[in-house]
């Protein structure tokens, strides 16, 4: 958990110019600062071995934004990523120097806050790291098995 704290906050900004700067792209549809994961896979392609210097940075920047959204700080749409994690990546140098795992932990918290309510029936944030939590402390919770395991050949 060392490094900076990495704040969640963000004035509205406009964000179609914003990713016109960082990436190149500006995608169809913004969700208030979100924007579709399918968008990234699909407009930022593996690049090749004569692609710039420019097209790696950006392919690097919509990688990264794409395993935020989809495993570390996920949202309950499980299909949208945040732009401010973007804002985060302009310096791939400064961004090494966060603590993102403080900002992953702080995700999970809130929406296990608000998950309290009996109505609410999803959550977000990284739910692997909560299982991995649960399975270490709560050893009583993890499938006994009386027999190795075997893999079909």
């Amino acid at each position: 958990m060392d490094g900076s704290a990495l704040s969640r906050f963000v004035q509205s900004a406009n964000w179609g110019a914003i990713c016109y700067n960082l990436l190149g792209a500006i995608p169809d549809n913004i969700y208030g600062g979100r924007i579709e994961m399918n968008w990234l896979r699909d407009t930022f392609l593996e690049p090749g071995n004569d692609s710039t210097e420019v097209e790696r940075i950006r392919y690097a920047q919509a990688y990264i934004l794409e395993m935020i959204g989809g495993y570390l700080m996920l949202d309950l749409s499980r299909n949208l990523v945040h732009l401010r994690w973007l804002l985060k990546l302009i310096d791939f140098r400064a961004a090494g120097e966060f603590s993102w795992g403080s900002a992953v932990l702080a995700t999970l918290y809130q929406e296990m806050c608000g998950v309290m309510p009996p109505n609410k029936a999803k959550i977000g944030g990284c739910l692997s790291l909560l299982q991995s939590w649960a399975r270490f402390c709560f050893p009583f919770l993890c499938p006994r098995v009386n027999h190795s395991y075997t893999f079909p050949s």
